[in-house]
């Protein structure tokens, strides 16, 4: 790794428990970064306070890092941009955002979720709000990564991908330290499916565990999700060996059994027998799979590809089906030969 790799002053654009943690990562690594929030409220308790209570607790700012609401000062002097926000904030942001880039400057997308209603990824939402006359190198950050852990030096591996390889190298050098490494890969589709798709199948094992079905249903339901999660992927001209990466099983993995995945979380209570409003009224953050559902659904039938628990899932958020009559549907479905990966 090359510990001296060239210092940039760079931008987070989302103040949530992620963009606060990649903010520090690159604090850390000697970036100058400013922080930028869209609550100016959170944006002054974050400098005064010099840590972000609300997403990040326990957790203190770099002094590197700096915290600001005012899109003019986030992007003054920065060639470089990470883009951390909820997925369904990334259009309206950027729509902001986009217009102060400098013409060869750097973005990152950070955000896990397909757009509701365009199908588009997180990038192609970014490359749709970028002005036809810059050139601006767009890359993906992805892989199995709690924002407390990563801030807690958690010994932490994760995907940059770009279209073009030395532009991943680029950012692969500029997140890497002892804790936290980047592997590169030129699968943009794979690796920003892995990190959408893998969100609606936690909320799946977490309904699982909500209903008490054990370790045996866990693990079936996890293998099921990563057939279901290629089977998209190569027919969107993803490569599969993405999904069996970091990005594709390790963050499904992570997500369908970590205690801090906000998916799981909310699956967990679904089994119980919770309505989904009483869930997430209380929750400050965002859970992607909730909105990502019905995205996934319509991306497969587009494709047509079989794709039974996300359909599940999203029946069951819908309030069509309960939880029992879920589980009960997808193991009385027609028996089939388990094909290979393809």
């Amino acid at each position: 790794m090359n510990r001296r790799a060239e210092q940039k002053h760079v931008a987070v654009i989302g103040a949530g428990s992620w963009g606060t943690a990649l903010a520090n990562q690159l604090a850390e690594r000697g970036h100058p970064v400013t922080l930028w929030a869209r609550d100016e409220r959170l944006a002054r308790r974050l400098e005064s306070d010099r840590a972000n209570a609300p997403y990040l607790p326990g957790v203190a700012l770099q002094p590197h890092v700096t915290a600001t609401s005012n899109v003019d000062e986030a992007a003054r002097g920065v060639d470089t941009f990470i883009s951390a926000l909820p997925s369904h904030a990334v259009r309206t942001v950027w729509r902001l955002m986009a217009p102060l880039l400098p013409k060869a400057a750097t973005l990152v997308s950070a955000t896990k979720g397909i757009e509701v209603g365009s199908l588009l990824t997180m990038s192609q939402v970014l490359r749709d709000r970028l002005p036809a006359d810059k050139s601006v190198g767009v890359a993906v950050l992805s892989g199995p990564s709690f924002a407390h852990e990563v801030s807690n030096k958690a010994p932490t591996a994760v995907v940059a991908a770009a279209h073009d390889r030395r532009l991943a190298e680029a950012v692969q050098q500029m997140f890497s330290t002892s804790a936290f490494r980047v592997y590169t890969s030129t699968d943009v589709v794979g690796v920003e499916l892995g990190g959408a798709l893998k969100n609606v199948m936690a909320l799946a094992a977490g309904v699982c565990d909500g209903l008490n079905l054990g370790a045996n249903t866990r693990a079936a339901l996890i293998t099921r999700s990563l057939a279901e999660m290629t089977q998209l992927g190569v027919a969107m001209g993803a490569r599969a060996q993405t999904f069996a990466g970091l990005s594709g099983l390790g963050d499904l993995v992570l997500t369908c059994t970590g205690q801090r995945s906000r998916n799981h979380s909310v699956g967990v209570q679904l089994g119980q027998g919770k309505k989904l409003p009483a869930i997430l009224s209380p929750m400050r953050m965002v859970v992607e799979g909730v909105t990502t559902a019905c995205s996934v659904v319509a991306l497969a039938a587009r494709h047509g590809v079989e794709m039974p628990i996300a359909e599940k899932v999203n029946a069951l958020l819908q309030g069509h089906i309960s939880p029992h009559e879920a589980v009960m549907e997808l193991m009385t479905r027609t028996l089939k030969h388990e094909e290979p990966m393809p």
